[in-house]
């Protein structure tokens, strides 16, 4: 059995500056003595702008998944859940560098670079594990589609100008029914993303639990609310609905339903494992990320405060 070091790359390649930030992560490993892989999807695009990246290993074609120790994920919380999607059920953790926006699942900034592929090279990270969402569609008590989720499964409208009719359901028993725009059903990891924006609570991610957050709701019970994890959320596109509706999971993967179909959500048994390089508070992270204002606080780290 080999014992070569192998260290999975997923970058945004939409983004000149990110294929460029990937080519010198994977010149940095090769540096270290550790073996970089890519993905196909991504090996055009590499080659593109360094040829001299046409001999490099490609996952699935030269190695295998359960070969790969870890994979640095470089650009935003999209490129971030497409690579969770790559390494989905395998024990590998993501490690992100920010070259979005807010970025809130990444680990580090782009200036944090170098240091974070030292890290990696000299294993000086620590893994935690963040719930994910199983999502069944059923038509008539048939399962017809099956996937998952990391944030969120949306359940939404198909038309902009027509709403959909739903019916909510947890642990079994129905709790409303309304007109909307849509329903989230969503992880403590998805509390900060789709959720939060549509006024759900933002959940920390060392909770076990679900969320459930209607999208402009015409109803007066229609709050956001949060469950234990082992609850089973249903939401049933009711029959007098005049279209079609759409299940989004992540953003990424879609799926039309039709009236009269029921979307379940439950808690799966496979998390995501993401590498963490400090230990730093989530309410710290909150601040960083959304540059919250603390002045003033005369806390006993006050020193600490931005």
């Amino acid at each position: 059995m080999s014992t070569e070091r192998r260290i999975l790359v997923v970058a945004h390649t939409g983004r000149e500056d990110s294929l460029r930030t990937a080519v010198e992560v994977l010149e940095r490993l090769t540096a270290g003595g550790v073996q970089p892989v890519i993905v196909a999807s991504d090996r055009d695009d590499l080659v593109s702008i360094a040829p001299e990246l046409a001999g490099i290993p490609v996952l699935d074609h030269d190695v295998d998944l359960a070969d790969i120790e870890l994979t640095v994920v470089l650009g935003g919380d999209g490129t971030i859940l497409r690579a969770a999607e790559i390494v989905r059920g395998s024990a590998c953790a993501l490690v992100g560098v920010n070259l979005g926006h807010v970025g809130f699942l990444a680990e580090s900034e782009r200036e944090e670079l170098a240091e974070t592929v030292r890290r990696v090279i000299a294993r000086d990270y620590e893994v935690e594990e963040r719930m994910t969402i199983d999502v069944s569609v059923l038509v008539d008590d048939v399962e017809v589609h099956r996937t998952w989720a990391l944030n969120e499964a949306t359940i939404e409208k198909s038309q902009p100008g027509k709403m959909i009719e739903v019916v909510v359901e947890v642990g079994g028993r129905p709790l409303s029914s309304f007109g909307c725009d849509g329903v989230v059903m969503a992880t403590p990891t998805g509390s900060t993303a789709y959720a939060f924006s549509a006024g759900g609570p933002v959940v920390w991610p060392n909770i076990d639990a679900l969320l459930l957050v209607p999208l402009s709701a015409h109803a007066l019970f229609a709050r956001p609310i949060v469950v234990g994890p082992d609850s089973v959320l249903a939401v049933e596109l009711l029959e007098r609905t005049p279209s079609h509706g759409i299940l989004w999971c992540d953003g990424r993967r879609s799926v039309a339903i039709e009236p009269g179909t029921r979307v379940e959500v439950t808690r799966s048994d496979i998390p995501v494992r993401l590498a963490r390089l400090s230990r730093g508070a989530f309410t710290d992270r909150l601040v960083r990320k959304f540059d919250l204002p603390v002045t003033g606080w005369r806390g006993p780290d006050a020193s600490r405060a931005r």
